[in-house]
């Protein structure tokens, strides 16, 4: 069953709960700002929530004032956050102390080149540095299939959900970007989809396979019309009201055809992606063109899935590996 869309207002629709101190008062114009240029609703939250719990933990010292705050002051408060202990007794991990602080470097650089501090205190803070991690679980292309396989296509939400995955393995697109699909970004004929406004708010066009353009096209025939009249809604992928899907509860929805197929791993939409990049990269597509495809602005993202594909490596190092070379030639007992 799928959810209707929620609204989700901006900065200055939600309520304000902090005090009326200086440090508050240019965080609301600092958030009215980063609205304005065109920062994303993500973002912006994220940046209402780090420095507002910055200044909930500098007013409990005190310190009411952005002209209060020094370097010294910032790197207290970084070591607050690595000895903070969550509800459950976890401490927070190092990607999301990194997160944070993130927001707090943005507001005092504006509030530096506002002037409305003589200098910036967060522009020599040593940010947490993020471990790179590989993929923790990355489904074979028989599971993937498998996976395709649970979907009932005799059914209408079926064979929407059917087209929607294989968009995701085909592509390699986020949920987010899957979810923001509009009626003229995809292309079945030539076989592309854009991408508008991705993460960083690059748009890109990807190539999209035949087979995952076939179903689109199923969907687009015998499903989507029975959801929304395309003069109305121009969103793609359509929920059973007709509406745009919600990013969290896409990836809750898809993830049950996950856990149907007896897979037990992290994630869901981002399986997808990950499959798409490691299989393509297994069968000889250059780094550079996942690059691309993944829309990551450094090759340094990218480099992460030649660390899972682990088929190619293999293949090398079986045809290569001396003690390989050896055992064509003799076996372990051959010398008894």
């Amino acid at each position: 069953m799928a959810l209707r869309k929620k609204h989700h207002g901006g900065a200055t629709s939600r309520g304000w709960d902090l005090p009326n101190i200086p440090l508050a008062t240019a965080l609301q114009a600092f958030l009215a700002w980063s609205e304005t240029g065109g920062v994303s609703p993500f973002t912006l939250r994220q940046r209402q929530r780090g420095v507002r719990r910055f200044i909930v933990w500098a007013q409990e010292r005190g310190l009411t004032s952005p002209h209060e705050i020094t370097l010294p002051i910032l790197e207290r408060y970084q070591r607050h956050l690595y000895h903070y202990r969550k509800t459950d007794g976890m401490p927070l991990s190092i990607a999301s102390q990194h997160t944070e602080l993130v927001p707090l470097k943005a507001y005092f650089k504006w509030l530096a080149r506002g002037k409305q501090i003589q200098y910036n205190p967060a522009a020599e803070l040593e940010m947490p540095k993020i471990p790179r991690k590989i993929p923790r679980y990355v489904l074979t292309v028989q599971e993937v299939e498998t996976v395709l396989n649970q979907t009932d296509t005799q059914t209408p939400m079926g064979l929407r959900d059917r087209a929607m995955m294989e968009v995701l393995y085909s592509s390699g697109i986020r949920r987010s970007e899957l979810a923001k699909l509009d009626m003229t970004d995809i292309d079945t004929n030539r076989g592309s989809l854009l991408v508008r406004e991705g993460k960083g708010k690059r748009d890109r066009l990807v190539p999209l396979g035949a087979r995952a353009c076939a179903w689109v096209t199923r969907y687009l025939l015998e499903v989507r019309p029975e959801l929304c009249d395309t003069a109305i809604c121009q969103s793609l992928f359509l929920t059973d009201y007709g509406t745009q899907f919600e990013v969290d509860w896409l990836g809750e929805h898809l993830k049950r055809y996950i856990q149907s197929a007896g897979i037990v791993a992290p994630g869901a939409c981002h399986l997808f992606r990950h499959a798409c990049a490691t299989h393509m990269l297994e069968n000889g597509a250059d780094i550079r063109f996942i690059q691309v495809l993944l829309g990551h602005a450094s090759l340094t993202s990218t480099q992460i899935y030649t660390s899972v594909s682990i088929q190619k490596l293999k293949q090398i190092h079986d045809a290569t590996h001396p003690a390989r070379i050896e055992r064509l030639n003799t076996t372990p007992d051959s010398n008894q």
